[in-house]
């Protein structure tokens, strides 16, 4: 399966535009009071690597940022980078992560689905790199760009159906998947540099994050990730391979996308021998990623360096 190409597939658009709609449409329910979007200037990212995989085909719209919900987010994403999160080398385990924010692939969740997950893995020893991916085209103004999601998504949408293709659902993303693969290969052609085991590198993705590392590990090609975590990402059932990375899954059982499709994912990993580990917490709803909040789905993150830990990746007590 990994010698497939995503640009061989059947372009089951239909599809993929339903779940990138949910994905899309989604606001945080609980931090709606800071739901308006703001204008920023673009931060200082003297760390961001860029990876090579050349600018966007057709961009007209140049990379932008916004605020909301308290976070930062990037949107026209057109030239994808790699920013470096290191701990301190005496503390480093070898293990690295590399972050893949959502956003329905025309924003990235830059703050609260990136930066504060890698600087929360290097406090633990591991070396994380935050993925910034190139991006669907929206319109430059943001205005504009909140205008027209709104428009587009009158009325709310819920996530993919129950026994929705997983191939449809990840056609499309070959280009965020060319940039994951770029992601790889340089955290290991500079592994001695990063204090990292080239044979210790995995992924975590959230919500569209999570679908790009869904399609990394089972069609990337060399990507190979030694393990993945999807953070309220898909669950539909998915054709594994006997190699297929160990999986941690972390959702709300009241995400309006993903809490009512099913465990397919899981059964499909179990049906492949595979480790998988599953944690489904109360309340929480979509995107919670590191934002504070008084659901037990805030502790996602302490289970994912528990798992970690029990398959030594973590160092205990680090």
């Amino acid at each position: 399966m990994r010698s497939r190409s995503l640009k061989r597939r059947p372009a089951l658009a239909l599809c993929m535009g339903l779940t990138l709609a949910a994905l899309l449409a989604v606001p945080l329910p609980a931090l709606a009071q800071n739901d308006k979007m703001a204008v920023i200037a673009t931060p200082s990212q003297p760390s961001a690597i860029e990876l090579g995989t050349g600018p966007l085909p057709g961009a007209t719209a140049t990379e932008s940022w916004h605020s909301q919900y308290g976070s930062v987010f990037a949107r026209n994403v057109t030239v994808a980078t790699l920013t470096p999160f290191l701990p301190d080398p005496a503390k480093a385990n070898g293990t690295a992560v590399i972050v893949a924010p959502g956003g329905g692939f025309t924003s990235l969740s830059m703050q609260n689905e990136g930066w504060d997950v890698a600087k929360a893995l290097a406090a633990h020893g591991v070396a994380a790199f935050v993925l910034k991916y190139r991006l669907n085209q929206t319109p430059q103004d943001l205005a504009a760009y909140e205008a027209a999601m709104k428009a587009r998504f009158a009325g709310g949408g819920g996530g993919p159906p129950r026994g929705a293709d997983p191939k449809a659902m990840m056609a499309g993303i070959a280009t965020q998947v060319t940039d994951a693969r770029a992601a790889f290969a340089l955290v290991r052609k500079r592994a001695a540099e990063w204090h990292v085991q080239p044979d210790k590198v995995g992924m975590v993705g959230f919500s569209a994050g999570a679908m790009l590392t869904l399609a990394t590990a089972l069609d990337g090609q060399d990507a190979k990730p030694a393990f993945i975590g999807t953070i309220y990402g898909p669950m539909s059932n998915f054709p594994v391979p006997a190699d297929a990375p160990p999986l941690f899954i972390a959702l709300a059982a009241d995400d309006p996308l993903f809490g009512n499709t099913g465990f397919g994912l899981i059964d499909s990993w179990r049906g492949a021998k595979r480790p998988v580990e599953f944690h489904l917490f109360e309340q929480g709803g979509h995107g919670f990623g590191m934002y504070p909040k008084k659901t037990t789905s805030t502790g996602w993150f302490d289970e994912f360096v528990r798992w970690m830990t029990m398959h030594d990746w973590i160092k205990p007590g680090a």
